[in-house]
């Protein structure tokens, strides 16, 4: 099935003391390259953030305003690309691989969306496939993207879930690399 990737990558990373956590480099691989590996197969790939060198060609775009936050930067997202369904993903998930996002591909069926739980059970929704057509209409319904929560902007969606997996962890501090 055809997909589009969007991949959020514009966050602060405040909790890295700046560092940009995009290009945290894991067994040789920046993580913002692994989840492009990942996302190799899709028809159409957006980075939402600041251009950075990687190791494919992507387009690139920011948020408006830029750090408007992940819905913003889903909202700009969603401007690329016309498949009918879009996988959104962040750049901190370095233990996603390129079968995690057919397994979210192929599972959508008639869910709005489809997606990955990490370790603990807890629903990842930048990691997971969507309709594109229902994440439109979700981002719409809030009307100015910016700083909305996204477990707000997504929850009248019929969304489904992975088994609890490490390719949906997420590294938002150090010790998450520890794990």
């Amino acid at each position: 099935m055809d997909f589009d990737a969007i991949v959020l990558a514009g966050g602060g990373s405040t909790r890295f003391g700046g560092v940009d956590k995009a290009m945290l480099v894991l067994d040789g691989v920046s993580f913002l390259d692994r989840v492009l590996m990942a996302t190799a197969a899709a028809t159409s790939t957006v980075v939402v953030g600041p251009a950075r060198t990687t190791y494919r060609d992507v387009n690139w775009t920011v948020e408006d305003p830029p750090s408007g936050g992940p819905v913003a930067g889903l909202a700009a997202g969603l401007t690329y690309g016309t498949a009918p369904t879009v996988v959104v993903v962040s750049c901190d998930l370095p233990w996603i691989t390129e079968t995690d996002v057919t397994t979210l591909v192929d599972h959508l069926d008639q869910h709005d969306g489809y997606g990955l739980r990490d370790t603990d059970g807890r629903e990842q929704q930048l990691a997971a496939a969507y309709r594109r057509t229902a994440l439109t209409a979700a981002i719409q319904r809030v009307g100015d993207p910016r700083d909305k929560s996204v477990r707000r902007t997504l929850a009248g969606l019929d969304l489904a879930w992975t088994a609890p997996t490490r390719a949906g962890d997420d590294v938002d501090t150090w010790a998450d690399l520890d794990d």
